[in-house]
């Protein structure tokens, strides 16, 4: 879904979103809100360390360009390069700043949490915004979020107004009729070692990398889609690699998909929520729900 950008005066200053994540759920999101307009800073989180770089805006914080759909990253450490980037309206901020640093620069109208921690306690981040956004596994509309998007693959993009988000179930989507053993995870904490990069055509069985002392091989023929950043450390229990097993149908960069369901989700809820939102300030549960139900 193409979304038409919101039309403003030239002098009118961009509403500023803040997205949590640099991975490529996150940067997907942040390439909807950009081509709609608005101002976004992407804040970079060590955990779940990124894989699906060539689909996101995180190589960025190395210094690489980084470029989705027209939409440009490009590394912010100081509260002047943010506001320097965005005064290009086609480039997205990508800092590893802390929070409360970003938000002395200016007040975010949404905080959109895309880090996909499925497995961690998710803050409530209500008040620091107008709106709050959880994307992913545990979040509770009412609890920790003021609107929710599901990332499930039984309903991938959809806005919950009510409840909480479905958990992950260990179950991967399939690519290429492949689902999780497509897929190499780590089994220690430990420093990731590689010398491939993503695109790299690899064969079941060859050693792509290391974990301490120990090698990581491919689990499936195919083409990397996904690696860790060579140096990385990374915890237990997380992806290392993704294969794409789909020959030449096998894609590793751009927005996917179910990227591009995923913030047309935000993009719909924020076509729903601001305007009423700009008007009469802070919206109650019951106007959240009454404008999804």
């Amino acid at each position: 879904m193409k979304v038409a950008a919101i039309a403003r005066h030239p002098r009118e200053q961009r509403p500023f979103m803040l997205v949590l994540g640099t991975n490529e759920i996150a940067s997907a999101i942040a390439t909807k809100l950009t081509e709609a307009t608005f101002a976004v800073v992407m804040k970079h989180d060590a955990f779940p360390p990124v894989m699906r770089r060539g689909m996101s805006f995180h190589d960025s914080l190395f210094g690489e360009l980084c470029e989705i759909e027209g939409v440009v990253g490009e590394r912010a450490d100081t509260l002047r390069e943010i506001a320097r980037i965005h005064a290009e309206p086609h480039k997205v901020a990508v800092t590893e700043l802390h929070l409360t640093e970003i938000v002395s620069l200016r007040s975010p109208l949404v905080i959109i949490d895309a880090r996909m921690q499925k497995h961690r306690v998710t803050p409530d981040l209500r008040g620091v915004a107008r709106l709050t956004v959880g994307v992913g596994p545990r979040f509770e509309v009412g609890i920790n979020c003021d609107i929710a998007i599901e990332t499930h693959p039984a309903e991938t993009g959809a806005i919950i107004s009510r409840g909480i988000t479905k958990m992950a179930d260990g179950r991967a989507r399939e690519l290429g009729h492949v689902g999780r053993e497509r897929f190499a995870y780590s089994d220690r904490d430990g420093v990731w070692h590689t010398p491939l990069d993503i695109g790299t055509q690899v064969y079941k069985g060859l050693q792509l990398g290391s974990l301490g002392d120990k090698p990581v091989r491919a689990p499936v023929d195919g083409v990397l889609r996904g690696v860790v950043r060579d140096g990385s450390r990374v915890p237990a229990r997380v992806k290392l690699l993704e294969i794409d097993p789909r020959g030449r149908e096998a894609c590793w960069t751009g927005m996917d998909e179910r990227g591009r369901a995923i913030g047309s989700g935000v993009l719909t809820t924020l076509e729903k929520l601001m305007p009423a939102n700009q008007v009469i300030g802070p919206l109650s549960a019951n106007d959240y729900r009454g404008m999804f139900s």
